[in-house]
């Protein structure tokens, strides 16, 4: 539905270098990455703000490339909402219908409609001086909605809003989805985002797409270091890789683990927090690996605790506040790590 070949941009210090992405008709799509990857300019450059060096956009199989962003069929909401402080919710919402000449009576039935989905219907006479962040948000989406964009793009909409606000509106923006159909490009750096959200995850690194998948393939399967670090693996040593009948192991120096890979030599291996069981005594199970340390480190995050081994290497884990007290761990005391095989995700160096 929105294809994207070989982009290519250069703005200063920020970068597109050979883009290619696809996203299909009425999926949610959400991109990730650090400051200076160039996601907004990604979306800047699909909406029509800048015309890129080299590559194509295609939108329902015509090339948009060079396509006035007027007529591109795609909406943009930033995340300082940027409405009009002298026109009512209203006149704000409606603001892109009037530009269109569309029939007055026209203008107000879709805005009626658009600011109810929004929960703003109560609001249409306020000025955005008046109203919370929560508020001004949802008007933008709402001015970038009631234009029945084929695709809508989000940069940041929910970073500027307090957590409660967030999650609210975050509860919001999937029942929009799923009562429109729109099809939807979000950059965030929240990952609770992703999950509550996401048909499908991009992770952007230094201008290029790192990773593509469901959620779950990228966070429980990072295809590099970089992914793999940036999505919170914590556990990320390095090694040497020896594979002999599909089965490897990986000399760490000061252990050795056990995993399934065809990757050999010099290796990055990275093991998610959460993945890790701990435990006082050594803990029976069909798992592999299995260590034995002292704890060095409990800090309270929360719900959850996160809990470092020192077991040649300090392993990282999140367990719950009750796990930590019923298991009686303290720092300097003696504990056990035991992860799957399949836990142990390993790339090359």
């Amino acid at each position: 539905m929105l294809d994207i070949r070989g982009l290519s941009l250069s703005l200063g210090e920020f970068s597109l270098d050979g883009v290619d992405l696809t996203v299909d008709d009425g999926e949610y799509f959400i991109i990730l990455g650090p400051t200076g990857a160039g996601k907004t300019i990604l979306l800047e450059t699909i909406a029509g703000i800048y015309a890129p060096a080299s590559g194509t956009i295609s939108l329902d199989g015509r090339d948009i490339t060079r396509t006035d962003p007027k007529d591109r069929g795609i909406g943009m909401v930033y995340q300082d909402y940027m409405l009009f402080p002298h026109l009512t919710v209203e006149e704000n919402i409606g603001f892109g219908l009037l530009q269109r000449k569309t029939e007055p009576d026209r203008i107000r039935e879709l805005v009626s409609e658009t600011a109810d989905l929004l929960g703003i219907g109560h609001l249409l006479d306020r000025t955005p001086g008046t109203l919370s962040g929560g508020e001004q948000q949802r008007a933008a989406i709402a001015r970038a909605l009631v234009l029945r964009p084929r695709v809508l793009l989000l940069d940041e909409p929910l970073s500027a809003l307090d957590a409660v606000t967030r999650d609210r509106l975050r509860r919001e923006l999937k029942a929009v989805h799923r009562a429109t159909g729109t099809t939807v490009v979000h950059i965030t750096h929240h990952f609770e985002d992703i999950f509550a959200l996401a048909d499908r995850v991009a992770v952007m690194q230094d201008g290029r797409i790192a990773q593509t998948g469901t959620p779950d393939e990228v966070f429980r399967k990072p295809a590099t270091e970089f992914v793999a670090a940036f999505t919170g693996m914590e556990n990320v040593f390095y090694g040497v890789s020896r594979v002999r009948d599909g089965e490897a192991t990986i000399d760490l120096g000061a252990i050795t683990l056990r995993t399934v890979t065809a990757v050999e030599g010099d290796v990055c291996v990275g093991i998610r927090p959460e993945e890790m069981i701990v435990s006082r005594e050594a803990f029976e199970s069909s798992a592999v690996n299995a260590f034995s340390g002292s704890v060095t480190e409990i800090q309270q995050n929360g719900i959850f605790s996160r809990v470092v081994v020192n077991a040649g290497l300090p392993f990282v884990a999140v367990l719950t506040r009750q796990s930590v007290a019923r298991l009686g761990l303290a720092e300097g005391e003696e504990a056990h790590v035991t992860f799957k095989a399949s836990a142990v995700h390993v790339f090359p160096r």
